[in-house]
């Protein structure tokens, strides 16, 4: 009786039940290593497609074997820690192989290295080709000229997306619904086809997820426990442009031909980014540049002179280490999502590397704002000086960046001129949006609406400052009357501290919020009007008052202007720097012939 022993290979590829069913195995005795078996188990743990494969194929060898009187054992040592862990590097087979000499059986084997490796030790191998097919593959039934995408789940009808990018319907394929049966047929079908195909690449495999690249399809599946059932999306890019096909401006044209290295192709999903980045790809290889790409899955459709590359042991980091070396002229980075991807786009860019980024917004300046907080405010113009923004498969619009310190548009005073990034219109040159700093956080601006109506700026303003100063009035009322003008009403006790020493406190506030601010009593309380004198002191002016206003509370007022309060010490004034605003308003009043006036609040 001859002796049969598999390889996980024949049993994955469902070869032995097939012989089993045509009678083409008869007088044998048929052995199943341990280490398959645990192999097998070890892959369907980690919800790997062959390891459920695998399995399935043994029950069923089983059933046959039964059936058919022919003996079926388990046999050989379980593989130990180590064994586990050199899996990769041959070790599980090593064990197989040992088996097939213990036992002077044939070694059944799909697998090309084992069958040759065995041979080699003088083990009896026969090898099983695998016959897989790479074309007309079970989904691509589902295809048609017009088809963007399918997409099957189990106990769900199939459905596909037909028409062109941005401009598509969902149409049903057929009513009868799809098993797990079929979808695991699929599945099977596709994994093989990609392990042959010279064409295709495997880009995520995790548990629960697989992601491949077929020829022009890109495939992802995902299973329980990641998701709810067995699912497949299938997509195919139907169109190929040219640059010219977009009907760009001469002055476009023109910029991307000498200008623009930070290039920024933005839109909803679906709405032809990929396709208008491949167009560009290859337009810069026609200008005689290198240009490489940066892609996870690699599905843009270019020409062979660029090449392109994926994530180096997953990260893009690695690969850009590397593509310095090859010494791109322009990297088109396809699909910028995580922060990481934001930082390495940065990277290369201030490394002198042309770069066109592929990032998904549902309008252009939202594709600037997902620079904010990942890179500095004022680097951005440095990285991204163009933005192009695509909506059904037409550019809708472009945006030039640049840099400039000024006073942001509906501010006038000009001690709040700080680092402002412009984004205007490419094709009229109109401004059309301002970045900048306010308070501490980064605010975009539409530069229209401060000029139409500044309600939006001020309502800004005013949550800005009411942040603030509720610490010291937790009831505090703030009026923003202009774009660099502010009135806080507070109750009486809290204006002192708000005021602070000198006016240091509201000063400080002042040149952090970036707007002026005056501070009145919530309810008005004039009380009784007390002399004052005034005396330059250096760079202070000094306010002062007689012995028995010591220790009562001051209001220090400029015509009928509120202008602060403080309570008096056993110095009998109040010292006011220069350089403040208390004290220019001060200086201001002595040198007009204002009436500065102090009163004793009740």
């Amino acid at each position: 009786m001859e002796t049969i022993v598999l390889d996980t290979s024949v049993i994955i590829d469902g070869i032995i039940s097939k012989m089993l069913e045509k009678e083409e195995l008869k007088d044998c005795k048929i052995i199943v290593p341990t280490a398959a078996l645990d192999e097998l188990q070890a892959q369907a743990s980690k919800h790997r497609e062959p390891g459920f494969t695998g399995l399935e194929e043994l029950k069923s060898i089983r059933k046959l074997c039964k059936s058919k009187n022919i003996p079926l054992e388990f046999f050989g040592e379980r593989p130990s820690l180590e064994d586990i862990q050199l899996a990769r590097s041959g070790r599980l087979d090593a064990l197989i192989r040992d088996t097939a000499k213990k036992v002077d059986g044939w070694l059944y084997t799909a697998d090309y290295v084992q069958a040759l490796v065995g041979e080699a030790e003088g083990v009896k191998v026969k090898h099983f080709p695998a016959v897989v097919k790479t074309r007309g593959l079970g989904f691509e039934k589902f295809f048609d000229e017009n088809t963007l995408s399918v997409h099957l789940k189990e106990d769900v009808t199939p459905f596909a997306k037909r028409g062109k990018p941005g401009k598509f319907v969902l149409e049903k394929l057929r009513e009868e619904i799809l098993t797990s049966e079929e979808l695991d047929g699929m599945i099977k079908e596709i994994t093989e086809a990609v392990r042959q195909a010279e064409d295709g690449f495997t880009e995520i495999s995790r548990s629960g997820a697989l992601v491949v690249q077929l020829g022009n399809y890109r495939i992802a599946v995902a299973r329980p426990p990641f998701a709810d059932g067995i699912e497949i999306t299938i997509v195919r890019p139907i169109v190929k442009l040219t640059l010219e096909d977009y009907r760009l401006s001469e002055k476009l044209i023109e910029r991307l031909k000498s200008k623009a290295e930070g290039v920024i192709i933005a839109g909803p999903p679906g709405s032809g980014k990929s396709t208008l980045a491949s167009s560009i790809a290859d337009f810069f290889s026609m200008q005689g540049k290198i240009v490489k790409t940066f892609e996870s899955p690699r599905d843009l459709q270019v020409g062979p002179e660029v090449t392109q590359y994926g994530p180096l042991e997953g990260d893009f980091e690695k690969t850009a280490d590397i593509l310095l070396l090859v010494r791109p002229d322009y990297t088109v980075f396809d699909e910028i999502r995580r922060t990481r991807d934001f930082q390495v786009f940065a990277d290369m860019r201030l490394a002198g590397v042309g770069m066109v980024g592929v990032v998904h917004a549902s309008d252009p300046v939202n594709a600037v704002q997902r620079f904010l907080g990942r890179v500095e405010l004022g680097m951005i113009p440095h990285i991204v000086d163009t933005v192009i923004f695509v909506r059904a498969g037409v550019i809708e619009k472009v945006y030039e960046l640049g840099l400039a310190v000024k006073v942001p548009t509906g501010m006038v005073e000009a001690d709040l001129a700080r680092p402002v990034v412009e984004v205007t219109d490419f094709e009229t040159g109109k401004l059309e949006y301002e970045i900048y700093t306010f308070g501490e956080e980064n605010v975009i601006v539409p530069v229209a609406s401060v000029k139409k109506e500044e309600s939006a700026m001020q309502k800004l303003a005013a949550e800005k400052i009411r942040d603030v100063i509720r610490k010291f009035d937790p009831r505090a009322e703030v009026e923003v009357v202009s774009g660099n003008k502010a009135i806080v009403r507070v109750e009486k006790s809290a204006v002192p501290r708000i005021i602070g020493k000198g006016g240091a406190v509201i000063s400080e506030l002042e040149e952090d919020l970036g707007i002026h601010i005056d501070v009145e009593t919530r309810i008005a309380t004039l009380g009784n009007e007390t002399n004052m004198k005034t005396k330059e002191t250096g760079n202070s002016i000094d306010l002062i008052f007689g012995p028995d206003i010591v220790g009562k509370t001051v209001g220090v007022y400029i015509d009928e202007k509120f202008l602060f309060s403080a309570t008096i010490g056993r110095k009998e004034r109040v010292r006011v720097s220069k350089n403040a605003d208390l004290g220019k308003a001060i200086v201001n009043a002595l040198l007009t012939g204002k009436d500065i006036r102090a009163i004793v609040q009740d």
